[in-house]
């Protein structure tokens, strides 16, 4: 089969897509036709290396995708030859309430080789069923981003209708999918952005106020339009460059939740703001598969929107890592298997 392939940490040279070999499918296990398949931060991170990073190279990217079953394990149950499936990337133990919080949890594409290729084999715990309407850009590209901001937001800062919660970032993966579900549970939702393009599909999709943060600090930009007050909830995933402002965006009582630093991971902090106001810094990893079921069902019935800027084939893969690190334009990055446009 053909394949992304990272032949070993460093810049988009490290690329490539070519022959590798077909994945063998143990017992649990379902054999997918990948039809399409996004980019996340995730990805730059696990090409350019981290130090918790030990991979066996070359290494198959990728943590999100969908496609069509092709072979099922002999103990597989959930699923049969035709059926449509995505990926949910995390992988703890079931047996746990929150699976997310086992000692060994991991992500597929990031841990463990991932799903940017022809065919995937996968745990069937992994999969989820999709409706057969729904456009596999918008299945495979969905996943991850969704998952996460639901989390953030419904279960760990405990988002309740009327409060003010602020986006940074809100055109990208995460931020977009925050913003419409910031707007679902009916907070008050306040947008950054850096260009009017980026604030404009904001609006669209649930900002009620938006800030160029290009143009204006947007720590005193939520203070102006608060009234002093700040604001309840903050979702940050970009780190180090705008964590100070952060913490200066909230209330008392207020919660920064936090699934990230794509900007920097080892920001300086104002520890007296964090204890005179009372703050929680909350941090969110993924979701529970009961958490992704939510959120997915809401993807399939239309109330998401998932953003797409772009689908390349696979082989352009170092020009969709490019669009991510030069943050051009709002959503997700897809890319489908060359055989699939041909």
């Amino acid at each position: 089969m053909q394949a992304v392939k990272i032949t070993e940490h460093g810049d988009t040279d490290v690329i490539e897509y070519g022959e590798y070999p077909d994945p063998e499918v143990d017992r649990d296990e379902v054999l997918v036709d990948i039809k399409a398949a996004a980019l996340n931060h995730l990805d730059v991170w696990t090409r350019r290396g981290l130090p918790t990073l030990d991979l066996e190279m070359p290494h198959i990217p990728g943590s999100d995708g969908a496609g069509v079953v092709v072979e099922t394990g002999e103990d597989v149950t959930r699923f049969e030859e035709g059926d449509h499936v995505a990926v949910s990337a995390g992988v703890g133990d079931l047996r746990m309430d929150d699976p997310t919080l086992d000692p060994n949890f991991h992500i597929i594409g990031e841990h463990v080789p991932g799903v940017h290729s022809e065919y995937t084999a996968i745990s069937e715990d992994n999969l989820i069923p999709v409706p057969e309407h729904v456009d596999w850009e918008v299945a495979g590209s969905s996943a991850l981003v969704f998952q996460t901001a639901w989390r953030m937001l419904i279960d760990r800062a405990d988002l309740e209708a009327g409060e003010k919660v602020l986006v940074l970032g809100a055109s990208g993966g995460v931020g977009h999918a925050a913003l419409q579900i910031a707007d679902y549970a009916g907070a008050e939702v306040y947008a950054t952005g850096s260009t009017e393009e980026k604030l404009e599909y904001a609006k669209e999709h649930g900002a009620d106020y938006v800030c160029n943060y290009e143009e204006e600090n947007f720590a005193k930009w939520v203070r102006s339009e608060t009234d002093g007050a700040g604001v309840d909830v903050v979702v940050e995933h970009v780190g180090a460059p705008t964590w100070q402002d952060s913490i200066k965006s909230l209330a008392k009582g207020g919660r920064l939740v936090t699934c990230g630093g794509t900007g920097g991971g080892n920001p300086e902090t104002d520890i007296p703001r964090i204890f005179w106001n009372q703050l929680e810094i909350i941090g969110s990893t993924m979701a529970t598969p009961e958490q992704v079921d939510d959120v997915m069902e809401l993807i399939w019935d239309g109330t998401f929107e998932p953003a797409i800027r772009d689908v390349l084939p696979m082989s352009e893969t170092p020009q969709a890592h490019e669009m991510l690190e030069d943050r051009e334009g709002f959503g997700k990055v897809v890319v489908r298997p060359d055989s699939e446009l041909e």
